[in-house]
């Protein structure tokens, strides 16, 4: 009961703007009669990919779903996410302490796994299934392998939307049994995030015009978290990624040099995670012939998604080796182009579900790395062409994205 007073006051004070906008992160959910939605979703922040995948869920639950209240239960949402979110989504109640998560899992009636490389979230969705009996739903995710206690949380699941054909695949050979198990888009291409200002102020300051400018992403074959999060030094990926380090930024550069040398455009290095503006100066500018360097900008800082995003839809275009920013850049009609090899899950094979295929290139196969300059070259000779293209598939994902939501609406009953 003093809990509720408590709470019922500091809802009084919000209204009258007498408390700081942080503290609208956490209200326990009134009885309204609304539906009721627990996000499991922000799996980490050192990756704006990883940061798009919350805002893009929350982006279509309020465009298709808008009577539904929304919870996120994440697993970090540190580095200035939190301010990110709630900027964009001021009604949105973030449940973290285990206070906020149990008083969650009465209030709510349905609970949505977010996309991920994996159930990320499986501990969460096991304990919602044990201690509530509620329903819930997976929204886009890879799986790559398939234990038993992987295969039961599908099952129970109302539906199970892989972001990719290879996951769907393999789980219809691991004889999965979810009612609804079908294709479904990244969460993150439906992100809409934007910090125009922050955007605008770097592409001046660097003499980038709309347009202008092509977009390159570097990536090591593993992401050397033990530079950037508190993790062991794993010497086996190290080596792995020092012997592929050349081979795979070797055609990135290739592209670059014929961009500089055969159009009036500029490109771009920029990161998708914190250790990527190292990999960009040490792999791809450094090793640029200096008439080339002159015309390519370098990032030299981390960034969060909305600005990124916001400096993607002023671009020609995307190339790189990884997934996310180009995810986010066809959810908004930008084009862009996929590189991957063995040592990545089987997301990228997303681009052949949304007819995208001739933009993917697996760099473990040399006639597709030899695609790779003469379409980025055509991306940015015929760029009319290219955003039709994206256009396209913007479109095919949109709506897989709205059935998905309705899916959603037809658990909830």
């Amino acid at each position: 009961m003093q809990r509720r007073s408590f709470l019922k006051s500091m809802g009084s004070l919000l209204a009258l703007g007498a408390l700081p906008q942080f503290s609208r992160a956490w209200a326990a959910p009134a009885k309204t009669g609304k539906p009721k939605i627990l996000l499991r979703s922000s799996w980490q922040t050192v990756n704006i990919g990883d940061i798009a995948h919350t805002p893009g869920v929350l982006h279509l639950l309020e465009e298709h779903f808008p009577e539904a209240e929304v919870g996120l239960w994440p697993s970090s949402v540190n580095d200035g996410v939190r301010e990110l979110l709630l900027a964009r989504f001021p009604q949105l109640t973030i449940v973290q302490s285990k206070e906020e998560v149990d008083a969650a899992l009465k209030e709510y009636d349905f609970l949505l796994h977010g996309s991920g490389p994996s159930l990320v979230g499986a501990k969460e969705v096991s304990r919602w299934a044990g201690e509530t009996g509620k329903p819930y739903g997976i929204f886009g995710v890879t799986l790559g392998t398939f234990d038993e206690p992987t295969l039961k949380l599908v099952n129970g699941a109302k539906f199970t939307y892989f972001r990719d054909p290879v996951s769907l695949e393999r789980a219809k050979a691991k004889g999965a049994a979810c009612p609804i198990m079908e294709f479904g888009p990244d969460g993150a291409f439906a992100v809409d995030l934007a910090n125009p200002s922050t955007a605008d102020d770097f592409l001046t300051k660097n003499h980038l015009t709309p347009g202008g400018f092509v977009c390159c992403i570097p990536r090591l074959r593993y992401t050397p978290y033990w530079l950037i999060k508190n993790q062991k030094f794993d010497e086996k990926k190290h080596a792995r990624n020092e012997e592929m380090a050349e081979h795979d930024h070797a055609p990135l550069r290739e592209a670059i040099t014929a961009v500089v040398r055969e159009s009036q455009a500029k490109v771009l290095l920029c990161p998708e995670d914190r250790s990527q503006m190292k990999v960009g100066k040490e792999l791809i500018l450094d090793k640029l012939p200096a008439d080339v360097r002159d015309r390519v900008v370098w990032r030299e800082n981390y960034w969060l998604t909305d600005e990124a995003l916001s400096v993607y839809r002023q671009s020609a275009g995307l190339f790189g080796l990884e997934m996310h920013s180009p995810i986010m850049c066809i959810g908004n009609g930008i084009p862009a182009l996929v590189g991957r090899f063995e040592e990545q899950t089987s997301k990228g094979t997303m681009w052949r579900a949304i007819g995208l295929e001739d933009w993917l290139f697996d760099f473990d196969q040399p006639d597709q790395l030899a695609r790779l300059t003469p379409t980025v070259l055509a991306l940015v000779k015929d760029p009319t062409a290219a955003q039709e293209k994206a256009e396209v598939a913007r479109k095919f994902v949109a709506a897989k994205q709205k059935a998905m939501v309705e899916q959603v609406k037809a658990s909830l009953g």
